[in-house]
């Protein structure tokens, strides 16, 4: 059944993984449904919407058993970096935005995914709490050790005394199941969801 969208209506890119706020995920786009809206998004300098799939493919199979499925909640993509090394392949790279609601959501008929979305307010300003502040210090490390990385670029704005801003980047870090960032992602608490990632490294091996 097709959902008819208000002209506000937004791209999906359901994938699987989650974008974080102020997170970075360089993409290959080469399927023809994603080709003509990365390079209309990249022209007028809007985003996309990256949602977490729950079912189904990043790449479109004919024949696929299950159709795609995918959470609610996701991040808007900035593009930052756009390049196109040959016919038919993009090269981007994007930063994640303000988080969404996906309230209704249509797929046009060569598969691209339009909905329509509420934002999610950004993450209060939250400092970092003397009890947590080894983990703001063993994110510094850590991306120290990635500055060199095309993941990590050293132009990268860095706010270590930000709870909400020092969990996202872990939670992009850490080995986690995608469901485990999923809801972290959504946490509206930023402290809480830095607790957890403390949690998490007080299990590991990352805050040696």
């Amino acid at each position: 059944m097709t959902t008819t969208l208000t002209d506000h209506a937004i791209p999906l890119f359901p994938l699987g993984t989650v974008l974080f706020p102020d997170g970075l995920l360089p993409l290959r786009i080469f399927e023809v449904r994603y080709l003509d809206m990365i390079k209309k998004c990249h022209r007028a300098g809007t985003p996309f919407g990256v949602v977490s799939l729950l079912q189904g493919n990043e790449v479109m199979r004919a024949g696929a058993p299950a159709p795609e499925r995918f959470h609610a909640i996701g991040t808007r993509a900035v593009i930052t970096h756009f390049a196109q090394p040959q016919p038919g392949l993009y090269e981007i790279f994007t930063r994640g935005s303000t988080r969404f609601r996906v309230t209704a959501s249509s797929q046009t008929p060569h598969g691209l995914w339009m909905a329509d979305v509420e934002d999610i307010p950004a993450d209060p300003p939250c400092a970092v709490p003397p009890d947590l502040t080894y983990v703001a210090a063993a994110l510094v490390r850590v991306l120290d050790a990635l500055t060199a990385s095309e993941f990590t670029p050293s132009d990268t704005p860095k706010h270590f005394d930000d709870a909400g801003w020092v969990a996202n980047r872990w939670c992009e870090l850490l080995p986690l199941q995608p469901d485990d960032k999923q809801r972290l992602m959504e946490m509206r608490d930023p402290l809480l969801r830095l607790e957890l990632v403390g949690d998490v490294l007080d299990r590991s091996s990352f805050e040696g």
